[in-house]
């Protein structure tokens, strides 16, 4: 698993969001560690492991502190993977974590805002923040579980942040 420095992570750029009453920002997720999935809907990778990966940490940790965020970032095959086609598959895969749909660019360009911003390769990314919100591990491709979990065992224990 690729660890990153601690700076903090550029805020994300949202189409829309998903399972949750208001959009959400990174800064409201401060205080908890922070575990975004960048996926595409198409990308077998995502939907045979980092998918159910987040619903699993969601269960398993969700209650301890930590967030678990869904980011479909789609730089390919545009047409099939509008977002009344991911709200199905949410609602197939019983994602019950937020889920937003990274904004297209502003210059038409295929990788969208988000993906560009944190210069991510492609799908599955696992991005873990620590509880200030510094980008601790950003990892191409499948992360497998024990890692992972020592990763966010780990984060869970560093002392939460005073009021900055």
């Amino acid at each position: 698993m690729n660890a990153t420095t601690d700076a903090a992570m550029p805020e994300w750029d949202i189409a829309q969001w998903f399972n949750t009453e208001k959009p959400l920002r990174l800064a409201d997720l401060r205080g908890q560690v922070v575990l975004i999935h960048a996926f595409q809907m198409l990308c077998p990778g995502c939907v045979i492991h980092a998918i159910p990966q987040a619903r699993k940490v969601h269960e398993l940790y969700g209650g301890q502190g930590v967030a678990v965020i869904g980011l479909h970032t789609v730089f390919e095959h545009h047409d099939a993977m509008q977002p009344h086609a991911l709200q199905a598959l949410i609602h197939k895969y019983g994602l019950r974590v937020p889920v937003g749909v990274d904004a297209p660019s502003a210059a038409g360009e295929p990788v969208p805002r988000t993906m560009a911003r944190l210069g991510l390769c492609g799908t599955p990314t696992t991005l873990v923040l620590d509880r200030r919100g510094r980008l601790r591990v950003n990892h191409f491709g499948h992360v497998d579980d024990l890692p992972l979990g020592t990763v966010l065992g780990h984060l869970l224990a560093e002392a939460a942040p005073e009021s900055e």
